[in-house]
């Protein structure tokens, strides 16, 4: 059955039809978004849900979203999904961060030539039959510095663009390298130093913890004596009362806000100030930026249902398509691997750790983790998926710990996971033969090679004599056809194990059947997904 998706704001026809072209199936209602009743009513229906800022994904609607994968956001801001909520249902959220950068950075540059020159008040002004041309004296760009706060993606291009200006860059960023600096042709500074140095600051950064107010009171007091400042990123960047009265008292000499702490912004301190140019969240407001997030939200999505490529997530790690066709095996073998741990541990969690070797060291680590655990959390919580499990995880105190080595063995890369609980350690090692099947290859420090099999039943006991053939009577007995079976020891008359491969679950009564013989320590029925 293809898989359905709704789209609940407006999005270009270019985009409907590439989920059609795809073969998938596409509700195109760009008002429902808007109707929380009607949303909630038919949301039940949709594997995928693409939105732009009118929808309001809430935990009211994602209750009612029984088979909800992935919601797309055609753009970059998600404040209108309750991502958390998402995560603990197992819904993908996404965005569009690359669509409208050119766009953002252009209304930045075009925000910062307004407030030089005053154009808005000008434009005004003459509009009211007005020749007031003395009134509006501004500044050249050329030859002043530039602060950019922010040196990503967007705050990158507006660098760029203000080289081409014959401006001078100075740039703040913990993670911007001197080496990247150097290539994008900027001054790599502290922030102090960039708040006495600019004649210009314009943010690009997102809204964090570490970020929100970043131009507070105490750091527009530093700032230059008529600096100018654009904010295009986020709202609450900059405390707006602050700023306010610095642009009174002439410290600063202009602003030019594109985004607000509050949205939308029907009062703000910096409105009616002369020297302040105001516009509504703006900054992706180009025909091309919509037209290429609309495009490339509909091609993510696509790729998702489809392939289970993972771009541009916000609760996941990203799978390339290319990452997703070489670590499909992995991903599965992450998956069982977690499941054989899960359903052999009784006890609570304490810790998870994950070891991987050779090739499934160099792979996308974060993505077999959270397949891992996944598996792990099945067994208490059987609609667990690689997006809610991190979350159930944490919410259960458990630590998860990631170990990664070169090739150590006889296989070419391997994936070994511990439970740790406080009364005893479980580990399972697993690996993926070049026909693409994953395989246990050891349980408890004993090497096996064992392939998943949907039915099986995993035992312990003293190498003895009689194993082989007790299990076969009994399970004959009670009828249950063994399909195949796997043995392993640690040493002659030490421990050992068995994995049997069966046609069905074994019933509790073949079970006790088996314990009655004495011969067991543990007998543990297992189920897999192996689909």
């Amino acid at each position: 059955m293809a898989p359905k998706v709704l789209i609940s704001d407006k999005l270009s026809d270019a985009a409907v039809q590439i989920f059609r072209d795809r073969g998938i199936d596409v509700d195109f209602l760009p008002d429902v978004g808007k109707d929380k009743e009607k949303l909630a009513e038919i949301i039940g229906q949709y594997d995928g849900l693409a939105i732009r800022s009118a929808t309001k994904v809430t935990p009211t609607i994602l209750e009612q979203a029984t088979n909800l994968k992935v919601i797309g956001r055609a753009g970059i801001g998600t404040d209108n999904i309750d991502k958390e909520a998402a995560s603990k249902k197992g819904v993908i959220v996404m965005n569009t961060p690359f669509g409208n950068m050119i766009t953002t950075a252009e209304h930045a540059i075009a925000m910062m030539f307004a407030v030089a020159r005053q154009i808005p008040e000008a434009s005004a002004s003459t509009h009211a039959g007005k020749w007031e041309k003395s009134k509006f004296m501004g500044v050249e760009l050329t030859g002043k510095t530039l602060g950019v706060i922010g040196a990503g993606n967007i705050g990158g291009i507006v660098c760029d663009r203000a080289r081409g200006l014959k401006m001078k860059v100075v740039a703040y960023d913990p993670f911007l390298s001197e080496e990247k600096a150097k290539k994008m042709q900027v001054e790599k500074v502290e922030l102090d130093e960039l708040l006495t140095r600019a004649d210009f600051i314009t943010l690009h950064v997102p809204l964090t913890d570490q970020t929100k107010n970043i131009l507070s009171r105490e750091n527009l007091a530093k700032t230059k004596k008529g600096v100018r400042i654009i904010n295009c990123a986020r709202g609450g960047l900059v405390d707006e009362a602050a700023l306010a009265e610095a642009l009174t008292s002439g410290h600063v000499a202009g602003a030019a806000f594109d985004v607000f702490s509050v949205e939308p912004a029907k009062e703000n301190p910096l409105f009616d100030l002369p020297n302040v140019v105001c516009t509504p969240h703006l900054g992706a407001a180009t025909s091309e930026a919509q037209e290429n997030v609309a495009l490339q939200v509909a091609d993510q999505m696509a790729n998702y249902l489809l392939t289970g490529a993972v771009e541009n997530a916000l609760n996941m790690p990203s799978v390339t398509a290319e990452e997703a066709k070489v670590m499909g095996p992995w991903i599965k073998l992450a998956d069982h691997l977690g499941a054989f741990a899960g359903q052999m541990t009784d006890e609570p969690i304490k810790a998870i750790n994950i070891l991987y070797d050779g090739v499934a060291a160099e792979m996308n680590l974060e993505a077999l983790n959270c397949s891992v655990v996944a598996g792990i959390m099945k067994k208490v919580n059987p609609d667990v998926n690689m997006v809610s499990a991190p979350v159930v995880a944490k919410e259960r105190g458990i630590q998860i710990s990631t170990t990664n080595q070169d090739k150590s063995g006889a296989f070419d890369g391997y994936v070994k996971v511990t439970v740790v609980t406080a009364k005893r350690e479980r580990s399972v090692a697993g690996t993926v033969f070049s026909d693409g099947k994953p395989r246990f290859i050891q349980i408890k420090g004993i090497n096996i090679d064992a392939e998943v099999g949907q039915h099986m039943l995993y035992t312990t006991n003293n190498d003895v004599p009689g194993i082989i053939g007790a299990l076969g009577r009994t399970m004959g007995d009670m009828d249950v056809n063994i399909a195949n079976f796997t043995l392993g020891r640690s040493t002659v008359g030490g421990e050992a194990i068995a994995l049997l491969y069966v046609d069905a679950p074994v019933p509790a009564d073949a079970r006790a059947k088996l314990a009655e013989t004495g011969l067991f320590t543990q007998i543990k029925p297992l189920e897999f997904d192996v689909a």
